[in-house]
């Protein structure tokens, strides 16, 4: 450490040899490799600063060895107008060679890539991909771009570490490495409080996983490195542990009785992932070791809780989708409706609310170019409490991504470092709590948008039926892009198959899963009404059931000559009468 601080005063002497060395490794990494070869490196980790970050680049590096198994890609708010000399100056700091990022560059272990001025710089493969010019100034989130990217490229060698700056940069692709099971650190100053800007508006997402002081972060990651090579053959080809899959209802159960949901119908792998990224953060090795932890520390529970609730999402996500909603299903609801009419809408899993004000926006701007008042309530509901009163409050970092300049001067009042959602648009959305795994649904809608939530359920949770129920005749149903009613054809039409666009058929009775009978949520403490108790389906499922056993098997062939998916009672009929 000393003989490293001793090269960095001397200033000229060892420096220009490093930066020799540096640019002879950077032409070696252009080399040409296919973008399917995997990076050579344990960790790969985005830091992310603005301006004034150079100080925590410095104590980073000075703290980190040199052969330490990790690629690092430094993210900086730069001035695209002028040179960086961030190569230079780190240079001074570290043994590892420090590199200006140039698009094809490989990434490669105990290295150090840095964003020249003026760019976006994202990652595929294990290969920077660099383009220029960088986006006007209002748009301009080079942080959440590339840790984005990294999520998805990596996955859980991804590491993202949001460093002092100012704005909310990097909160956004936060929660991207957080999905895919990555590592999160920010930076706190010397009372183990998140720097104000950047670190704190990452850490009150609630998703990092620890906040300390930037010369604490490299012995963290290098124990979160070691612990990974440790279970590194306890893992199957998809990268998911082999042990964690006959613990899940051990661990299901104490989640129920810590919080009251079950989770045991969400996807195997989804559970199993979320479960090993939390062991990966607390370095536990071994599965009853975590159940031990989670019974004798109940927080864990609600840190675990968190991660599988785990919610991207952003103002008008999939630009394209939202076009399509704009253009072909806004203006039918609108039409041939009176100024005493009323408009519903519900959205499930609705996380901090920004799909359901985007929603909003535009029906909003629909009847002001019809001058149409109509009354509008959209329903807006996530199992995450904390998440929900992020949406009530309407309050959201600058800058935002998804927003066009237009909108977001029509639409939103700049309150210090925030953007606040004006009245008009807030009050149009309603907010609560509400389990779409059990609770009954809102009824009479004229819109569901439930998008990239159902992906996370198993089949019994993934019935279209619900919504089927929900929407009014004709109701128009706006899905994720990995989404769709293939299961379900017979109960909703396709309006957009690109977009995720359905309209409810009126040609098939309406009716419930069984599983959804129970009472209605509890009014919320905004006033909304509940979703309306169920009686008469419940009634006629019930005697479903209880003459299921008498009951011959049979079929049922739908309009489009297929069998139909929708009676409960084929299946098991089918299976008893084999069974016989």
């Amino acid at each position: 450490m000393a003989q490293r601080k001793q090269s960095g005063s001397r200033g000229g002497n060892g420096a220009p040899a490093r930066r020799k060395e540096a640019a002879s490794t950077a032409r070696r990494v252009t080399a040409p490799r296919s973008e399917k070869e995997p990076a050579a490196t344990r960790l790969v980790v985005g830091l992310g600063a603005s301006a004034g970050g150079l100080d925590a680049f410095k104590s980073f590096f000075t703290n980190m060895p040199p052969q330490n198994g990790m690629a690092f890609i430094l993210v900086q708010h730069l001035d695209p107008h002028h040179k960086s000399l961030l190569v230079e100056l780190l240079s001074n700091h570290t043994e590892m060679p420090v590199v200006q990022a140039e698009n094809g560059m490989a990434v490669v272990a105990d290295h150090i890539f840095v964003i020249p001025p003026n760019a976006v710089m994202t990652i595929k493969g294990g290969i920077l991909r660099v383009s220029t010019p960088a986006p006007p100034r209002e748009h301009r989130r080079p942080i959440d771009v590339f840790f984005a990217s990294l999520a998805e490229d990596q996955e859980e060698k991804a590491v993202c570490i949001i460093l002092s700056g100012s704005g909310s940069d990097g909160s956004l692709g936060l929660k991207a490495v957080k999905e895919h099971g990555g590592f999160s650190l920010a930076q706190a100053g010397f009372d183990e409080t998140a720097l104000l800007g950047m670190p704190s508006s990452a850490a009150a997402t609630g998703l990092v996983d620890e906040v300390m002081p930037v010369e604490q972060m490299s012995a963290r990651l290098l124990a979160y490195a070691q612990h990974l090579g440790r279970i590194g053959d306890r893992k199957a080809p998809d990268g998911t542990r082999n042990d964690a899959a006959e613990h899940l209802t051990r661990i299901c159960a104490l989640l129920r009785a810590r919080r009251g949901h079950d989770f045991s119908q969400y996807k195997e792998n989804t559970l199993v992932r979320r479960i090993q990224r939390r062991m990966q953060v607390l370095r536990i090795d071994n599965v009853p070791e975590y159940i031990d932890r989670l019974r004798q520390e109940p927080d864990q529970l609600d840190l675990l809780f968190r991660d599988l609730l785990i919610g991207v999402t952003q103002f008008f996500r999939d630009p394209e989708a939202f076009e399509a909603l704009e253009s072909e299903v806004i203006p039918k609801l609108l039409e041939n409706k009176s100024n005493d009419d009323q408009i519903r809408i519900w959205v499930p899993g609705c996380a901090t609310g920004e799909e359901a004000y985007s929603i909003a926006i535009l029906v909003k701007e629909a009847m002001v170019k019809l001058e149409v008042a109509l009354k509008v309530q959209i329903f807006a509901t996530d199992l995450d409490g904390h998440a929900v009163m992020i949406a009530r409050h309407g309050r959201y970092r600058q800058t935002l991504s998804g927003v066009s300049p237009e909108r977001l001067e029509r639409w939103f009042a700049e309150e210090g470092d925030d953007y606040c959602v004006v009245k008009d648009v807030r009050e149009m959305c309603v907010y609560s709590i509400h389990n779409l795994a059990k609770d009954p649904p809102f009824s009479k809608l004229d819109l569901i948008s439930c998008r990239n939530l159902l992906i996370y359920f198993d089949a019994p949770l993934q019935n279209r039926r619900t919504f089927h129920y929900a929407l009014r005749p004709s109701g128009y149903m706006f899905l994720g892009a990995s989404e769709g009613v293939a299961r379900h054809g017979g109960l909703f039409a396709v309006l957009d198959r690109k977009h995720r666009l359905f309209q409810r058929r009126d040609n098939v009775r309406a009716s419930l899963p069984s599983g959804l009978l129970g009472p209605a949520p509890a009014s919320p403490s905004s006033g909304v009404a509940p979703p309306a108790r169920i009686i008469g389906d419940g009634v006629d499922q019930r005697a479903r059931s209880a003459l299921e056993k008498y009951s011959p098997a049979y079929l049922v062939i739908n309009r489009q000559h297929e069998v139909s998916p929708e009676e409960p009672v084929i299946v098991s009929s089918i299976r008893q009468a084999r069974r016989a």
